[in-house]
């Protein structure tokens, strides 16, 4: 038969229990509560004065479905308004103000005039520019205040000789209608001009609607070339490519001429010239060999100089 076993219970002491339930109260407190995630502290600097610069955020933002990016709206070119009408002309790529000057048969700074344009001249592909002088605003026909009428006893003769043939409502001493104004076309008297040949030489090459817009006319380096009627230059100069040293002449509202490829220019803008005076000297500015090519045009359109130059 085993002895009994003898269990000794230690006694707990007061201390001891309460560190147990503090350090038990400890860990639950740590498992219950989150975790804080760490924080990053951006400090911005201002200058005093100036407002802070109002934080953006993507959560702030409206969206709107299937909407795209707004994109910045092109500016319309100058003048786009008057595109297709009358007297008006689209600007192309190579377009300058002394080529369209020439292809409508104007002085290029009037069209500069009448667009508002200042130097540099500054023109854009697709801007519409005026190519025909303005009308001229019809000044106002003062107003006459009307006189007292008096009615007066008058026999038949007289009735007869003095009854107004205006219509009912109008007095009988009301002025006229104002006549229209003078119409742009040219004048019979454009076409009577005294053409000359604006140089000696032979002509190598005649004149063709499709490739050649001139007469080109042979020389040596040096040759005078002389205006072909009284005129004054419109252009003279080396802004146009494909011609050189370049005069253009207006002779009237409806003609002008141009010399082309000169080596030297002996008159400058807006100076009168006359027929046969020395204008240029011949060259081959802007061409293979010395030459001269002369163009005579008719409200800008290119004509056979040939038919209009008297014969040799």
């Amino acid at each position: 038969m085993k002895p009994p076993r003898f269990v000794t219970k230690t006694p707990l002491f007061p201390w001891r229990v309460a560190a147990a339930i503090a350090a038990m109260l400890v860990v639950a407190g740590c498992a219950s509560s989150p975790g804080r995630a760490p924080v990053e502290e951006r400090v911005v600097r201002v200058k005093p004065g100036v407002p802070a610069p109002a934080p953006t955020s993507a959560a702030n933002t409206p969206v709107v479905p299937g909407a795209e990016p707004a994109a910045e709206t092109a500016k319309p070119p100058p003048g786009i308004e008057n595109a297709g009408k009358p007297g008006y002309y689209s600007v192309k790529p190579g377009d300058t103000l002394i080529r369209i000057g020439l292809e409508f048969g104007q002085n290029w700074r009037d069209i500069a005039r009448w667009n508002g344009l200042e130097s540099p001249y500054t023109i854009e592909i697709g801007q519409v520019v005026r190519v025909v002088a303005p009308a001229p605003v019809a000044s106002a026909q003062p107003v006459v205040p009307a006189g007292r009428v008096e009615s007066r006893p008058l026999d038949a003769r007289s009735a007869a000789a003095t009854a107004p043939t205006t219509t009912a409502g109008t007095e009988s001493n009301a002025a006229p209608p104002a006549t229209a104004p003078a119409s742009a076309a040219p004048r019979d008297g454009d076409d009577d001009i005294a053409w000359a040949w604006p140089a000696a030489g032979p002509v190598v090459a005649p004149f063709d609607d499709a490739k050649n817009k001139g007469l080109e006319i042979g020389g040596k380096a040096g040759d005078p070339v002389l205006a072909a009627a009284d005129g004054r230059v419109v252009y003279a100069g080396s802004g146009l490519r494909g011609y050189g040293n370049l005069v253009i002449i207006k002779h009237n509202n409806t003609y002008l001429t141009a010399y082309a490829h000169n080596q030297t220019l002996l008159v400058k803008e807006d100076q009168a010239v006359r027929r046969g005076q020395k204008i240029a000297e011949m060259g081959s500015s802007d061409s293979d060999h010395v030459q001269l090519h002369f163009e005579i045009r008719r409200q800008g359109k290119p004509v056979d100089p040939a038919r209009l130059l008297p014969a040799r």
